[in-house]
């Protein structure tokens, strides 16, 4: 699962969403705005990926992200989870 995300994060997973670190740096500890996710709980990150998907998420960077996330699948956001809460905050 960690390899799998870090490839996701990292370099957008060929095409299937887009690296992270456009938007939350390129260590994932937040850029202006936008949070930090480097070592956030994995149970967290899975909820909050999937609400945004699923329209549950309305804060104003949600638009933004539901591009990002519209194509990964359960297994693909445990695995962005597993990779992005091993990384030190």
């Amino acid at each position: 699962s960690i390899k799998k995300g870090e490839d996701l994060v990292t370099k957008g997973g060929a095409g299937k969403t887009l690296r992270c670190s456009i938007c939350h740096g390129q260590d994932l500890k937040g850029l202006g705005n936008v949070p930090f996710l480097a070592g956030r709980s994995p149970s967290y990150l899975v909820r909050q990926l999937y609400d945004i998907q699923h329209g549950s998420r309305k804060g104003p960077w949600s638009p933004l992200m539901k591009e990002a996330v519209s194509k990964l699948t359960t297994d693909d956001l445990i695995s962005i989870a597993a990779y992005v809460s091993s990384l030190k905050p």
